[in-house]
């Protein structure tokens, strides 16, 4: 289980690694699948409708998603350089027991009805495998891409993008195999998940490797002085995130999840509130936006590699506002496709802004301790998870309360993602590349 038992040999190709990483990150992905089980949770005393004051309101249930997406950041700043030290291989397995472990709290909490068994299982435990099974992958496949950095992430973290396309389905199928006149099926499909997932991320785990030390594709030799690209010597974790790039960054990447992780987490109830399609039509809806945020994932960061990370996140931030203040249009004029087509291009920039992150800090910092230093700057991830889904649960419950009709209640939660939006611009603007006083101060 250590990292030395997993340096490849001599001969190796090094395509055999995306497989590996992207058999973890398509699990964990399932977080992105969540919120097919946001309104069958709120139904679980009065089954066929939720019963005040013994249900559970979906503010309530949203908090499942949040934590886990805040234990995600916060465990992976915490523990990276665990993760740098005990090698991808070790990494994983823990990852597995916590996620799938989780899952099946999960389930007991369904079972009993106990809520905070929810937060417990797949908040906080699972949201610790999210963060480990997260970042392990990623340093993996930068260190064996250094010639195509941002291609390397996007092969990564598409795996996690891509989640909720079989994660949403699946458990909109697995409740409705288990569902009983009693019963929602919910914790049924939670035990067959984690069964399931458990058997995919071992996969992972066994067949992961890491390049030896000195190891570079052949045929490439870095450029350490070329603009935008890492400095010659590697700026330690420790020390990267004094740097005023690192916390430019930390903006940029926040508001473009804060403004993407809302709708995201309630893209199935949002179809259905807007639109008044069905469940399993919201419910293809969020599998949808799950293909262009795992695609996304790789063609964003892929161009990343011709334009720089620079350009490509103003223009994750310029068309995304200009497509928020779009959607209220779309619902307004009662066009299903056009708001499908906003909301998929919005996605996949979203899931690019995940995949393009890594190979921006590798340009800045180096790769030596890359994954350590992308577990710190994702504690963005932690407070964006809590920011974005609140403003689209909380506002959109209030307006509907306040007698909003409720295709409408979204509408000032989606301007106000312009706003944050624009913050990130702003913020991305004022990245520069370490000067060379920086580096000689923060170097090794």
């Amino acid at each position: 289980m250590s990292r030395e038992a997993t340096v490849a040999a001599p001969g190796f190709t090094r395509w055999l690694v995306p497989p590996s990483a992207i058999a973890v990150h398509i699990c964990i992905g399932d977080v992105y699948g969540f919120n097919v089980f946001n309104e069958p949770l709120t139904r679980l005393v009065g089954v066929s409708r939720s019963i005040a004051g013994e249900d559970w309101t979906i503010p309530q249930v949203g908090w499942i998603y949040s934590i886990a997406l805040m234990m995600l950041g916060l465990s992976a700043a915490l523990f990276g350089k665990w993760v740098e030290r005990s090698g991808p291989r070790k990494t994983m397995l823990v990852s597995l027991v916590c996620f799938c472990g989780g899952l099946v709290l999960s389930a007991i909490g369904v079972k009993l009805h106990q809520l905070w068994l929810l937060y417990l299982g797949y908040g906080v435990l699972g949201g610790i495998g999210l963060g480990l099974g997260y970042i392990a992958p990623v340093s993996t496949l930068i260190k064996w891409f250094p010639d195509r950095s941002g291609m390397a992430t996007g092969m990564a973290i598409m795996g996690f993008g891509g989640g909720a396309l079989i994660g949403a389905p699946l458990g909109v199928e697995l409740m409705a195999r288990f569902k009983t006149a009693t019963s929602l099926g919910i914790a049924e499909a939670f035990l067959t998940m984690a069964g399931l997932y458990a058997l995919w991320m071992l996969f992972g785990a066994l067949t992961i490797r890491v390049p030896a030390p000195e190891w570079q594709p052949a045929g490439w030799s870095p450029k350490p002085n070329a603009p935008g690209r890492a400095p010659q010597d590697s700026v330690p974790v420790d020390k990267a995130w004094r740097t005023r790039q690192f916390w430019f960054l930390w903006v940029v990447l926040c508001m473009n999840v804060s403004a993407g992780i809302g709708v995201l987490g309630q893209a199935s109830l949002m179809c259905q509130d807007m639109f008044g399609v069905s469940a399993a039509v919201g419910g293809g809806f969020a599998g949808l936006l799950s293909i262009f945020n795992l695609g996304g994932r790789f063609i964003w960061s892929s161009i990343s590699d011709l334009t720089g990370r620079k350009a490509v996140y103003c223009i994750y931030f310029l068309l995304g506002a200009v497509l928020y203040a779009v959607i209220p249009l779309t619902q307004k004029i009662g066009s299903q496709f056009l708001f499908v087509t906003v909301t998929a291009i919005i996605i996949s920039m979203y899931g690019g802004g995940f995949s393009t992150v890594p190979a921006y800090l590798k340009d800045l910092f180096g790769t030596a301790e890359v994954g350590a230093i992308h577990g710190r700057l994702i504690t963005s991830w932690s407070l964006a998870a809590i920011v974005g889904p609140m403003l689209i649960n909380y506002i959109s419950t209030a307006k509907k309360a306040a007698g909003v009709p409720k295709e409408q209640a979204y509408n000032a939660t989606l301007y106000l993602m312009v706003g944050l939006l624009l913050v990130g611009f702003i913020s991305n603007l004022c990245i520069r590349p370490l000067s060379a006083k920086q580096t000689a101060k923060h170097t090794v």
